[in-house]
């Protein structure tokens, strides 16, 4: 079967620098929920960026339903990923709805296809993720003057707008409070998609995921089953820290000592 993402002897680096990712490698089947988990600047924001086609690998090839992804054109690339950041623009004059609409606009074909008003077909699938998102009662605000957990929850409605096959989210848990953490990842997991996201909450990456991602110095450190990738040594060497993990109960608990 056909990964939905694959990445093969990929290294990255800003231009004239020493490279941030080296060689990772990885296969990640369709509908798999993948977390990246690590230490600031182990490299995971930047993997992300590989992944959604922000930045071209400096060696290596990223693939995307088994296609080289430099060699799909920008707009059917968008149609089957999607992409929600950790950077939230706060000064659009832009309404949620507006947001949110944005998400059809790889699928739209045509002269000025951009500017062009949603048809029905599309009202209705930016209806349905501002519904799912639990946004129905703030859609015609301006964009500028929700909070961060609400800006957050726009982007992943503008996301599911998108209809992509793979999502793509850095910290996506970020600014939300435990009730909508609980109920995003609750939401992903249920989308049928192939996720791949960062987290920094390995209670969370625990739970919610089906594989771990360790990366340590641009490198996967760990790779497979939460209980075997967020193992006592390997957190000890990402997080230069000495790790505890208590598994007595129905989910793993994590403990950090200097």
């Amino acid at each position: 079967m056909t990964a939905a993402v694959e990445l093969e002897s990929v290294c990255w680096g800003p231009k004239g620098q020493p490279d941030i990712l080296s060689d990772i490698s990885l296969s990640v089947p369709k509908g798999q929920i993948v977390a990246i988990c690590g230490a600031n600047g182990a490299g995971k924001s930047s993997l992300l960026r590989l992944i959604y086609r922000y930045q071209p690998p400096r060696r290596g090839t990223v693939r995307l339903l088994g296609r080289d992804l430099w060699l799909i054109n920008a707009p059917e690339a968008a149609r089957t990923v999607a992409a929600v950041l950790q950077e939230q623009p706060t000064d659009f004059a832009l309404t949620v709805r507006q947001i949110v609409a944005l998400g059809r606009l790889p699928h739209r074909k045509g002269w000025g296809a951009g500017l062009a008003t949603p048809g029905q077909q599309d009202k209705a699938i930016i209806d349905a993720a501002i519904v799912r998102m639990d946004l129905a009662t703030m859609a015609e605000r301006a964009f500028g003057t929700l909070s961060g957990g609400e800006r957050q929850r726009v982007m992943v409605a503008r996301a599911l707008a998108q209809e992509p096959q793979v999502i793509v989210l850095d910290e996506p848990t970020n600014h939300l409070d435990i009730r909508h953490q609980l109920e995003l990842l609750a939401l992903l997991r249920g989308l049928g998609l192939t996720v791949i996201t960062t987290l920094h909450d390995l209670s969370l990456a625990a739970e919610f995921a089906d594989r771990v991602i360790v990366l340590h110095q641009g490198r996967v450190l760990s790779d497979g089953p939460p209980e075997t990738a967020l193992d006592e040594p390997t957190l000890a060497r990402a997080f230069n820290v000495r790790a505890r993990i208590d598994r007595s109960g129905p989910a793993p608990r994590f403990s950090f000592h200097l």
